[in-house]
């Protein structure tokens, strides 16, 4: 059974980068950021009743706390470039690059916390990620995408991609740190309660709080499935980890990124070449051999 929950976790996961790009066609990406991370935190708290953890927080210590909360505002970074990204970009060109994340994670682990176990497996898949991905991003002309405005150049969401990818890998270096000595669902839920605060100061700062009402009722509907789908997925993970092995399971859900660029072309009509489809199997090779 667990390993329907660990498909099930890269099936959702998939889900949420389609749903989120729908949701932001028409509405600004931080905005439907903060409005996704209200639908994450109402579902990683009920996760610490259920596992009851919540009895710790007053016993984290300021260390934890600090990296936790470092590890929030990476998160929440990530997430406000992510969303930017999809919404000047197709989807199944900025998750790969989002996904490299795995490879920089790797990289930091490496320089910062000495962690160089298994190289002759790491390398090689960090080279097989690098190539993917390039091969995903620089494919020939010819996609299905439309930039929303003439004057930017095509390539304009590829340093919000960037940026999603860099934070996305300081959240797991951080969190790491941090988590030590916490359950993982309460080391969720308060870096997403970080996550919120610096969203919505995001969209107070911007200006763009006065835009709430006008959200168009189809954007809401997909924000708002996005984030269910990412609790969803979360939960579908933790109860694969509970039953089954964290070394197969790790894997599994890493894959979703082939159930992401899979609902892109079915569900957005995105086109996906033959020199797409070779980086994405470098891209899964990689992955694999990153986390073997």
């Amino acid at each position: 059974m667990w390993v329907a929950f660990a498909f099930g976790s890269a099936v959702f996961a998939g889900l949420t980068a389609v749903l989120a790009k729908i949701g932001v066609r028409h509405t600004d990406s931080t905005l439907a950021t903060a409005i996704r991370t209200v639908v994450v935190l109402a579902a990683s708290w009920p996760m610490v009743l259920v596992v009851g953890s919540a009895g710790q927080l007053a016993t984290l210590t300021a260390s934890t706390l600090l990296f936790l909360v470092l590890s929030g505002l990476a998160t929440g970074a990530s997430w406000l470039c992510y969303f930017r990204a999809l919404q000047l970009g197709e989807v199944n060109r900025v998750t790969p690059v989002d996904r490299a994340s795995l490879a920089l994670t790797v990289v930091f682990a490496m320089l910062f916390l000495g962690e160089t176990d298994h190289l002759a497996t790491r390398l090689p898949g960090l080279a097989l990620i690098a190539v993917g991905t390039w091969l995903m991003v620089a494919r020939a002309s010819g996609s299905s995408e439309v930039d929303p405005d003439p004057a930017r150049p095509s390539t304009g969401w590829l340093p919000w991609a960037i940026g999603s990818a860099v934070f996305a890998a300081l959240t797991a270096i951080l969190g790491k740190v941090g988590i030590a000595g916490v359950e993982s669902n309460l080391g969720t839920a308060v870096r997403t309660a970080v996550v919120l605060v610096m969203a919505w100061l995001m969209v107070a700062v911007t200006g763009r709080g006065k835009e709430i009402h006008r959200v168009p009722r189809r954007d809401l509907l997909f924000i708002v499935l996005s984030g269910l789908a990412t609790g969803a997925s979360w939960l579908c993970y933790f109860r694969a980890l509970q039953e089954g092995p964290a070394s197969v399971v790790a894997p599994i859900d890493k894959l979703s990124v082939v159930f992401t660029v899979g609902f892109s072309v079915f569900v957005l009509k995105e086109r996906l070449g033959r020199r797409a489809a070779l980086g994405l199997a470098l891209l899964v090779l990689g992955t694999l051999l990153m986390i073997a």
